[in-house]
């Protein structure tokens, strides 16, 4: 399947051409079911179930035949990590720091005890 194909395969077609790639490397590397099986942690029906296009595995089942083949690193040009995007990383370019909060200062000449302003009306 060419890169292009995926937009327009189904999720099932997909799978298929994703399990034919692996059966394909396995049978490669000369590793037999059972090999794999062990090597990943799963059981051999799973793995035969895989040679059979993908036919009901897990994620979690397919993720653990992948480091058993050592196809992890192909993980990341599967799902690139995103990021920041273009208009986000503008935004923060020109956004000043956040700065904390303090609380304003208050003048000491305007500032009195409630009780003085009493005293200063009975003096008077």
């Amino acid at each position: 399947m060419h890169k292009n194909d995926y937009d327009l395969a189904s999720s099932e077609t997909i799978e298929d051409a994703l399990s034919a790639r692996i059966e394909a490397i396995r049978l490669n590397r000369n590793i037999t079911q059972s090999r794999l099986a062990r090597e990943a942690g799963v059981s051999r029906s799973t793995i035969s179930r895989l040679a059979q296009q993908g036919k009901g595995i897990s994620l979690d089942s397919f993720i653990r035949i992948l480091k058993a083949l050592q196809l992890t690193q192909n993980l990341e040009m599967l799902l690139p990590d995103p990021g920041l995007s273009p208009l986000d990383q503008l935004k923060k370019k020109n956004q000043s720091p956040r700065q904390r909060a303090r609380p304003k200062k208050q003048d000491p000449e305007k500032w009195a005890w409630g009780d003085d302003q009493h005293n200063e009306t009975e003096t008077s």
